[in-house]
C-alpha cells in the first residue's frame, strides 16, 4: 500500500506565512539598511535580540542559542571556526552545571519515590468539595502557599533547585484544573519566590549567590577603588529588589491571572512520575528527612550541590525508600526529566562565551555611561535595563555578575552611589532577566512541570507571565534602592 508524502499541517503554514516568515525578513531588511548605511549593530544587542525573537517564533531554544550566537560572532568579526571554537571551549563550564542537574533531578525523582509528594497532592485532593458551585478557595489558596513554601527552600533548606516542579507539579495539575487556576499564575509564583530566595538568604544558592559571585566581586574590584563591603551588607542591599519580585507576585494571582481558565482534564496518575504508587511509613518519612538533611550538611560543607544530592541518593536507596536494584531506573528517570535543561544550560555557556569573545559588552555598557553625563537617577535606569538585557540572553544570573562587576563598580562609584546602592545595583542588574529569559532554568522548570499534560507553552505561558512580573517590580524598587540607599 502506497503512503502519500505527509504534507505539513494548514495552521503550520499559515504561522509560518503570518509570523515567521514576515518577522525574520523584517529582521534581514533592517540589518541590511544598517550596514548599507555604515550604522554600527553593537554584537551584544543584536545577538540577543536574534536569539529571543528566534525564541519568540517557537524556534527550540536549543537552536536558537547555536545560531544566534554564530551569527553574533560573524558580525563581531569572528570567522566561523573562531566562533565554533569559541563556542565549543565554552561548553564544559556549562556541561559541569549540567551534570549537577541531572544528578539533582535524580535525587528528587528518590525524594519523590518516598510517596512525600504524592501524600500531598492526595491531602490536598481530599480537602476539596466537589459539589457544583463550590469554590474551593481555602484549598487554592493552601496551594499556592505550598508552592511558595516549596519554591523558597528548593533554593536553600533542600538546595535541588528547580528539579522539584516536574515532581511536585504533575499529580497536582488535575487538581488545578478542578481549580481552574491559571497556570500563568502559577509560573509566575514559581519564579518570583524561587528568585526572591537566593537573591536574599544566604544559604544554599543563595550563598553561592551573595556571598560566593557577588560579594567576591564587589571587593576584588571595589578595594583598590575604596570600596570594601561585608557579607551581612549585601541581604540588606538586596531587600528592596526582592520586595519588587514579591510584588509582581501579588499582581500576578489578584489581577493579571486572578480569572478562571479551563484546560482539559487529565488523570493524576497520568502526569506522575514513572515509580510506583506507595503509602510511606515512618521508616521511610524518617529516612527521607536525614537524606535531605545530609544533602543540606554536604552542600554547605564541600560547597557542592552535586555531592549533597550525591549523598542523599544513596541514603535513600540504602534505607530502602526505593529498591536497591532500581537505582539505575530512577538516575534515568531522574536524567530524563532534566535532560533538556541541562543541555540548555550548556548550550548557554557556549552563547555567553561568544559574546564575551566579540568584547562588546562593555562597549554597550561604555556607551550607557557616555549618556549619562553625572545623572545618577537616569544612570541607576539605565544601569538595570542593560543588566537586565544581557542576562535575558544568559539565562544565568550567577553569570552575569563577573562580567557586570568590573564595569558597573566603577560606574557607580564615579556617579557618586553609596556602596549599599553598588551591591543593589550590581546584584539586582545581573538577577533581572533570570526568571523571564527563555533559557533559564527557572523557566524551563516552570515548563517542564505545568507542561505534563501538553497545555502550557514555554514562551506564551512561562517566558512572558515571569517576564512582566518578576522584572518589572524588581527593576523598578531596584532604582528605588539605589536612589534612596
Amino acid at each position: 500500500m502506497n503512503s502519500s508524502p505527509s504534507r505539513p499541517h494548514p495552521e503550520h503554514d499559515a504561522f509560518l506565512k503570518r509570523r515567521v516568515l514576515p518577522t525574520l525578513g523584517l529582521f534581514v531588511l533592517i540589518y541590511g539598511a544598517a550596514l548599507a548605511l555604515d550604522y554600527h549593530i553593537n554584537t551584544a544587542v543584536l545577538t540577543i535580540t536574534l536569539m529571543v525573537t528566534l525564541c519568540l517564533l517557537k524556534m527550540p531554544v536549543a537552536i536558537a542559542l547555536i545560531g544566534a550566537a554564530l551569527l553574533g560572532a560573524l558580525h563581531g568579526g569572528l570567522t566561523m571556526n573562531e566562533a565554533i571554537a569559541t563556542f565549543n571551549e565554552n561548553l564544559l563550564t556549562g556541561a559541569q552545571v549540567g551534570m549537577t542537574y541531572v544528578m539533582v533531578g535524580a535525587f528528587a525523582v528518590a525524594i519523590a519515590r518516598s510517596g512525600l509528594l504524592d501524600l500531598l497532592a492526595r491531602r490536598i485532593a481530599s480537602k476539596l468539595d466537589w459539589q457544583e458551585g463550590a469554590t474551593n478557595q481555602g484549598v487554592k489558596w493552601s496551594l499556592f502557599l505550598t508552592l511558595m513554601v516549596a519554591s523558597v527552600m528548593s533554593q536553600n533548606v533542600v538546595p535541588v533547585h528547580i528539579a522539584f516542579i516536574p515532581v511536585l507539579i504533575p499529580p497536582l495539575l488535575g487538581v488545578m484544573n478542578r481549580l481552574k487556576i491559571d497556570r500563568r499564575a502559577v509560573a509566575c509564583i514559581l519564579g518570583c519566590f524561587i528568585s526572591a530566595s537566593y537573591l536574599l538568604l544566604p544559604t544554599g544558592f543563595g550563598a553561592i549567590y551573595l556571598n560566593e559571585i557577588l560579594l567576591t566581586n564587589v571587593n576584588d574590584i571595589g578595594q583598590p577603588l575604596g570600596l570594601s563591603v561585608t557579607a551581612a551588607v549585601v541581604p540588606q542591599a538586596m531587600f528592596l529588589p526582592v520586595m519588587g519580585l514579591l510584588v509582581g507576585a501579588v499582581v500576578c494571582i489578584f489581577v493579571s491571572y486572578r480569572q478562571p481558565r479551563e484546560y482539559q482534564s487529565v488523570p493524576a496518575t497520568e502526569l506522575a512520575t514513572d515509580a510506583p504508587r506507595r503509602r510511606p511509613n515512618a521508616g521511610q518519612l524518617l529516612a527521607t528527612v536525614l537524606a535531605i538533611g545530609a544533602a543540606l550538611v554536604c552542600q554547605l560543607l564541600f560547597d557542592s550541590l552535586l555531592v549533597g544530592a550525591l549523598v542523599g541518593f544513596m541514603i535513600l536507596g540504602l534505607s530502602g525508600v526505593f529498591r536497591w536494584q532500581e537505582q539505575d531506573d530512577v538516575f534515568t528517570e531522574g536524567m530524563r526529566m532534566m535532560a533538556q535543561i541541562a543541555v540548555i544550560i550548556t548550550l548557554a555557556s557556549g552563547f555567553s562565551g561568544v559574546l564575551g569573545a566579540t568584547d562588546e559588552i562593555g562597549s554597550l555598557v561604555a556607551a550607557t555611561a557616555e549618556l549619562l553625563d553625572g545623572n545618577m537617577m537616569l544612570g541607576a535606569a539605565l544601569m538595570l535595563v542593560v543588566g537586565l538585557f544581557i542576562t535575558i540572553g544568559f539565562g544565568d544570573s550567577f553569570a552575569s555578575v563577573p562580567i557586570l562587576a568590573p564595569i558597573y563598580i566603577p560606574l557607580a562609584l564615579a556617579l557618586g552611589f553609596s556602596p549599599m546602592a553598588t551591591v543593589a545595583l550590581l546584584g539586582a542588574s545581573a538577577a533581572l532577566g533570570d526568571a523571564g529569559s527563555p533559557a533559564s532554568t527557572i523557566t524551563l522548570g516552570a515548563t517542564a512541570g505545568l507542561n505534563a499534560d501538553g497545555q502550557h507553552d514555554h514562551i506564551r505561558d512561562s517566558v512572558i507571565p515571569m517576564f512582566l512580573h518578576a522584572n518589572l517590580g524588581m527593576l523598578l524598587f531596584a532604582w528605588v534602592a539605589a536612589v534612596m540607599l
